[in-house]
């Protein structure tokens, strides 16, 4: 037994030491963080086991509760979405006043969870604000007024715009499951900012759309040399505080005094990132305060190529029901939907994220949450909207195949 203890531990210390080697040691921190947790990807509270930058608060600024709060139950179709995915938040908001608040799992409305690439909205309106401010030129000032290290070949051709628009020509892997891709790296490494610098471009910016989170990393990085401070302190000053955000956010870094994850990762709760909603579907301004111009959020959500109407500069578009919608994004579901048409916003927070099927570019709960909502409020009929017929997960979907 001492003998086979012995070898053992060789094994595991030679495993090791060749991850080193061969600089692939952040999947040390993957399996603590992730398998030993009994997760088969990031999930909502990881945020406990990496280090995080404070995203400072003000004095907060309350949510209004509409007259009907909390009157109208939850759809049959609703809970048993919210129950198969895991939902941990569902809010509705109809004219700035919350109509319809729900919460499942342990959380309550001061729960912190993580964004996933609902940040990358973030990231794009701090973008819009550095150049409000005169601090970057313009959607078009070159990368490499920055990052010298972008200053050849393609990717001279790389702007600050096409980082905020997913149109970088990044050799990059959007692959969340696989070990040894480049977003898996970038998850769990503590390099971040040499990572980055060392992704090369491959295909010419500026021509077409393709969704890679480290084109968000880069604009990150960008703004903080822009602004000369953290990317956690100006997104705190520049709208966490102005918007009066009720309790202080995290933003996860990729090691002590390290820079933010900016494709994902700040810890918060349904109620705050809802705020960012209502900040879009006022074109800007948050109460008397024009925090971002008009112009940017119209750039934001409208398409920039016609040949990709699902996106526009660090926000997702769909016209659904004949009315334009955009909305905030995360990995596992997590939604901030504003539909201005109606005055509605919905936030939808959880563990799981619907069916994407390779046909349509918004996931199969989308429809769900949106469909429901027009429920509760009286906007629509029971057998109405696209979401009644549609799969949750693979495996229903494979079911309902199998019955026809």
């Amino acid at each position: 037994m001492k003998k086979f203890l012995l070898w053992f531990v060789g094994i595991i210390a030679a495993i090791i030491a060749l991850m080193y080697i061969f600089d692939v040691d952040y999947l040390i921190k993957a399996v603590r963080v992730v398998y030993l947790h009994g997760k088969t990807t990031a999930y909502l509270d990881d945020y406990t086991h990496f280090d995080n930058r404070t995203i400072k608060k003000g004095t907060s600024q309350p949510w209004a509760t509409h007259k009907d709060y909390n009157k109208v139950k939850a759809t049959q179709r609703l809970e048993e979405v919210h129950k198969e995915l895991g939902t941990v938040a569902y809010l509705i908001i109809k004219n700035d006043s919350i109509w319809h608040e729900s919460y499942y799992d342990g959380y309550g409305k001061d729960s912190k969870s993580n964004s996933f690439s609902m940040a990358k909205t973030v990231v794009t309106a701090a973008m819009f604000k550095a150049i409000m401010e005169g601090k970057i030129k313009s959607l078009d000032q070159p990368v490499s007024d920055y990052f010298p290290e972008f200053g050849k070949g393609l990717a001279a051709k790389l702007t600050v715009g096409d980082l905020s628009s997913m149109s970088t020509g990044l050799d990059w892997g959007e692959q969340y499951s696989s070990a040894f891709s480049i977003t898996t790296r970038a998850y769990f490494g503590d390099h971040l900012w040499d990572t980055m610098l060392g992704v090369p471009v491959i295909k010419e910016p500026g021509k077409e759309f393709e969704y890679v989170s480290g084109a968000t990393e880069l604009l990150a990085m960008v703004i903080t040399k822009a602004t000369g401070e953290t990317l956690s302190d100006y997104v705190s000053k520049k709208f966490w505080q102005p918007m009066g955000a009720d309790n202080d956010a995290l933003w996860q870094i990729d090691k002590p005094d390290g820079i933010e994850k900016a494709y994902c990762c700040i810890a918060s709760n349904a109620r705050d990132f809802a705020r960012f909603g209502k900040l879009l579907k006022h074109n800007g301004k948050w109460n008397n305060e024009q925090i971002l111009d008009s112009t940017a959020v119209a750039k934001m959500t409208h398409a920039r190529f016609p040949a990709s109407p699902q996106y526009a500069y660090g926000v997702w578009l769909n016209n659904y029901m004949g009315k334009d919608m955009y909305y905030l994004r995360g990995h596992l579901g997590q939604f901030v939907i504003v539909i201005p048409e109606d005055d509605i916003i919905i936030v939808r927070l959880g563990h799981i994220k619907g069916l994407q099927t390779t046909t349509d570019p918004h996931s199969n709960d989308f429809y769900v949450y949106v469909d429901e909502a027009y429920k509760m409020m009286g906007l629509m009929k029971p057998n109405e909207g696209k979401g009644n017929s549609l799969p949750m997960t693979k495996e229903e979907a494979e079911v309902t195949a199998m019955k026809k």
